[in-house]
């Protein structure tokens, strides 16, 4: 699927959609299942438990007006937390499981979902805690970041808050990045929690602004093509239903009906299948050229797959581990 020599930014997609392609039918069952489970999720806080957008007075003082602002873009903070952190677990559990079908697909080797479950079924608990700790991380990040623009308040302290929390953004960026590769380590070289997050730390070490430039592109290319999968989805969805209608009309005010959530989330779920394994393909091909520029995976990797001038392969070798 990739040549056996440091990767290139074109190499590391073209393999995403390889694997895509080359196991659609494992590739799609994990990943059908993970956005079904995430967007019904979504739809049932959206409608049960999130707040609704308030209602804007149009005739009202601009200093009725000002905190009428507030409060909705309280609301829509509040609105899109839930949103995020499930988009952002969905991503690591994905990237986690097709670990699995990229290392193989690295070899030429043929992976089903029971050779997927087989091989994360063991990691299942360390992947659980990574899984939390991560957003447990970037949270304590931002609370730390706003925690004195909001001890202190008035506009001081609402200066402080969108000071603190551009800082808070920019280190949790550095350290998404930092620890971008902990999932492939923690299940390829069966590490631990913290020592998945310590051996993604020294991978990425010196290639940092690389591997940012890489998942920021492949995050701008899985929104295109989110967008162009989801978008039919949701004009359906508002020219089926009254309420949806209402709501695109009322900016939102106008509680959404199960019908327009119904739809716009299948749009949603095909989109995420689509998008989450060439995410997670990108993430761990990064890994692997990584580990073939510092440790010189790609002899270790030749062997496994029986390249000739590489040596025999070592017995049950089948995905490139430590």
């Amino acid at each position: 699927m990739i040549p056996l020599r440091p990767l290139g930014v074109g190499e590391i997609l073209d393999g995403a959609v390889s694997t895509l392609r080359a196991h659609w039918r494992t590739v799609l069952g994990i990943t059908l299942a993970v956005s079904a489970v995430v967007q019904i999720t979504q739809i049932l806080l959206q409608r049960y438990v999130l707040p609704q957008q308030p209602q804007i007075n149009p005739d009202a003082s601009p200093s009725e007006q000002l905190e009428q602002l507030a409060e909705s873009l309280r609301v829509s903070m509040v609105s899109a937390a839930p949103a995020m952190l499930l988009g952002l677990m969905a991503t690591f559990v994905t990237t986690a499981l097709l670990t699995f079908v990229v290392s193989r697909s690295v070899l030429g080797r043929p992976v089903t979902f029971s050779d997927v479950w087989s091989e994360a079924r063991p990691r299942l608990l360390p992947l659980l805690g990574l899984t939390f700790l991560v957003p447990l991380i970037v949270v304590a990040v931002v609370a730390v970041g706003i925690a004195p623009g909001l001890l202190i308040g008035s506009g001081a302290g609402a200066l402080l808050v969108f000071l603190g929390g551009l800082g808070a953004v920019l280190v949790v960026l550095w350290l998404t990045v930092r620890f971008s590769l902990a999932y492939s380590a923690l299940m390829l070289e069966r590490q631990g929690v913290l020592a998945s997050l310590r051996r993604s730390a020294k991978l990425v070490q010196g290639s940092w602004w690389r591997i940012f430039g890489i998942l920021i592109l492949t995050a701008l290319l899985t929104f295109v093509v989110a967008m162009i999968v989801s978008l039919p989805f949701t004009i359906v969805a508002y020219a089926v239903d009254g309420d949806g209608i209402d709501a695109m009309f009322a900016g939102g005010n106008a509680q959404l009906g199960w019908t327009f959530l119904i739809i716009s989330g299948i749009g949603a779920v095909i989109a995420s299948a689509i998008m989450y394994p060439i995410s997670a393909g990108v993430t761990v091909l990064l890994y692997v050229d990584q580990r073939i520029r510092r440790e010189a995976l790609d002899l270790e990797l030749g062997r496994a797959a029986g390249v000739p001038g590489y040596g025999p392969a070592s017995p049950g070798d089948t995905t490139p581990r430590s």
